[in-house]
């Protein structure tokens, strides 16, 4: 009896464990997808002169709250003017 109830908790666990791979793998294949994505849109934008560096750049700025947009920026005119940069 307790054998048999620790197999059938053990198929329950593996059974659980190949779903949850399962949505991790399917889910890397949609997030390929949309990387697949993003990377025509970025070549689309070169194909019509704009620099995909700076859209990149400006993309993950975005993503900033402002006020960590203006402290990096003064963080980098900082190291620039040390540099002798500015």
């Amino acid at each position: 009896m307790f054998a048999k109830n620790k197999e059938e908790k053990n198929a329950r666990h593996n059974n659980r464990l190949q779903l949850l791979i399962e949505r991790i793998e399917r889910l890397e294949e949609e997030k390929k997808g949309v990387a697949d994505d993003i990377r025509d849109v970025y070549a689309e934008a070169k194909a019509v002169g704009y620099d995909a560096k700076i859209m990149r750049q400006i993309v993950r700025l975005r993503k900033m709250k402002p006020d960590e947009r203006s402290e990096q920026r003064t963080i980098l005119e900082t190291y620039m003017e040390e540099l002798g940069m500015a």
